[in-house]
């Protein structure tokens, strides 16, 4: 069953039509980086995912379910933290899960367990029985989390969840969700790819209300590996002129000291044979590594078409 299914999704106001044809679909666990600058329909994407507005047009699943006409039980299974959660500030950790606990109807023994459980994962455990009013802005959004979480739901929603945050805040943020994502689908809006490139596993890329590229991430960066290979020796006298030159695959090369450029014309055959080419002529690698674009490059590249 598909956690995530979007046909044709479109979503229009008065006078602005801020999702336009949008599909997409997901299918397992792990962390979905759903990445756009400001405007783009990030946020109209996840109020249609989280049963908080209604699509114009198209057809929305989530963990099976219509979000339309089985809203309720999309719900049941949806937990959603938004960029700035809102809290009772006077009330205490422990409280406040509480009574979001007994709004999803679970039963006092569960929401304790589940209480226990969730302040202690998401790393507030010590200050449970402190006023929220007290907590920094990394320890709200976790906060946030824990209560989203509430319920044992099959998706996680977080929308920026990030972006407010100190590094530090940040930081343990990012720790949290890598945790979450390998026991259950997490999908985040952001417009810091740093954030994606750390975490994701999926990217989807939206502009103007349009999906531009929903992928892997390993998918895509296999998608654009350059024919390059850079490597360097620890012995800088060592020549490899001849060596280099004898080889079919090898379209031109460069050298800088004991750093070396390899542009390859069969990148597979490269992979497989300069290793080895390597340690018969006596070398010994520093590092080894093949080129790649960045993740903004790609970005670039898709948003310029």
């Amino acid at each position: 069953m598909r956690v995530i299914e979007c046909e044709s999704l479109t979503k229009e106001y008065k006078d602005h039509k801020a999702l336009k044809d949008v599909s997409f679909t997901i299918d397992s666990i792990g962390c979905v980086g759903f990445f756009g600058g400001n405007g783009a329909g990030k946020t109209t994407t996840i109020r249609i995912l989280t049963g908080l507005a209604a699509p114009t047009a198209g057809k929305v699943k989530v963990v099976g379910y219509d979000v339309v006409t089985e809203r309720n039980k999309v719900t049941s299974e949806v937990g959603y933290c938004p960029q700035i959660p809102a809290f009772y500030n006077y009330m205490t950790a422990t409280e406040w899960m509480h009574w979001v606990g007994k709004l999803y109807g679970l039963d006092k023994r569960t929401v304790k367990e589940r209480t226990n459980e969730l302040l202690e994962l998401c790393g507030i455990s010590e200050a449970r029985n402190r006023p929220i009013s007290g907590y920094s802005g990394g320890m709200k959004q976790r906060l946030g989390i824990a209560q989203a979480l509430i319920h044992n739901p099959k998706l996680l929603v977080l929308d920026e969840p990030v972006s407010a945050l100190d590094p530090m805040g940040r930081h343990d943020v990012l720790l949290l969700i890598e945790k979450l994502k390998r026991h259950m689908t997490v999908f985040m809006s952001t417009h810091i790819l740093d954030d994606i490139e750390r975490i994701a596993d999926h990217i989807i890329i939206i502009k103007d209300g349009t999906v531009l590229l929903s992928s892997s991430l390993e998918e895509l960066r296999a998608n654009h590996v350059e024919p390059l290979i850079e490597f360097k020796l620890d012995q800088e006298d060592l020549d490899l002129t001849d060596v280099l030159d004898g080889l079919a695959w090898v379209r031109e090369w460069s050298q800088d000291g004991g750093t070396y450029k390899v542009m390859a014309s069969d990148m597979e055959k490269a992979k497989e044979s300069l290793p080895h080419i390597l340690l018969e002529s006596g070398g010994t690698l520093a590092y080894y590594r093949l080129s790649a674009l960045t993740l903004q490059d790609i970005f670039l590249k898709v948003v310029n078409g």
